[in-house]
């Protein structure tokens, strides 16, 4: 279910409810993996862990390449994405300071061809995701500020060796950007990569960002929501079992 919302510019019609470190990109170029998959769709009209569609109806978001469904988006988007982790992986952001501004230019850089008028900026929208109420448009600059600011500040500690300080850092990188939810749409997304230049800055393997059963989606949704009360140890407790997972 979705923490990406529709825009006030480009509005999204409704129809009836239904329907890293040295490791290899996805081979499927349409990057229908789990983990472009599961939160944002790339697959089909599933995004992120709380919904904002009405009864889960189909989304669609007008694009420079006509008004879109999702399903139709998601390929797009994907390719993007693919061709930003290659740069990330590359160390085209490695002289960049972990702020606000890298996390822009990841957003601008996945949809600027697809949605000019939001790409790469802040929401201007009020939005409600499952039960989350997210800041408002103007609080927003200060908070993705203030965001980079303890990223920055956490650092060190999580770079010094692999700890629970690492898993702690990356657990709030993730959950402290969704309860943000600083953009129209595309969050899921942004973070994502937005989390490959973390891990690759600290050494860390690929991990798979998304739970596979039900029980483990259980559990990140659950995460996500302390994480939105800024108690950080479920996110944590998840990070190191995804590490886990491939040691």
């Amino acid at each position: 279910m979705p923490h990406d919302h529709e825009g006030e510019h480009h509005p999204l019609a409704q129809s009836a409810a239904g329907g890293e470190a040295a490791a290899q990109l996805g081979s499927d170029s349409s990057g229908c993996g789990a983990e472009h998959g599961l939160r944002e769709g790339a697959c089909g009209d599933r995004e992120d862990h709380r919904d904002t569609r009405p009864d889960h109806a189909t989304r669609f978001i007008e694009t420079t390449r006509g008004v879109l469904s999702y399903t139709e988006l998601a390929p797009l988007l994907a390719d993007r994405v693919t061709i930003v982790e290659a740069a990330i992986l590359a160390g085209d952001y490695a002289e960049q300071p972990l702020d606000e501004w890298l996390i822009l230019d990841l957003h601008r850089r996945i949809c600027m061809d697809l949605v000019p008028e939001w790409a790469g900026k802040w929401r201007d929208i009020e939005v409600t995701v499952g039960r989350l109420k997210p800041a408002l448009p103007f609080q927003l600059p200060m908070l993705m500020r203030d965001y980079g600011l303890d990223l920055q500040a956490r650092w060190q500690a999580a770079a010094a060796e692999f700890s629970d300080l690492t898993l702690e850092f990356l657990a709030y990188a993730e959950g402290r950007f969704l309860t943000i939810h600083p953009f129209r749409d595309f969050n899921g997304r942004t973070i994502r990569l937005f989390l490959t230049e973390l891990r690759r800055r600290l050494d860390l393997p690929r991990v798979e960002l998304a739970p596979e059963s039900e029980a483990e989606r259980a559990a990140y949704f659950t995460a996500l929501e302390a994480a939105d009360a800024h108690d950080w140890q479920p996110l944590t407790v998840i990070w190191n079992s995804r590490f886990q997972a491939i040691s």
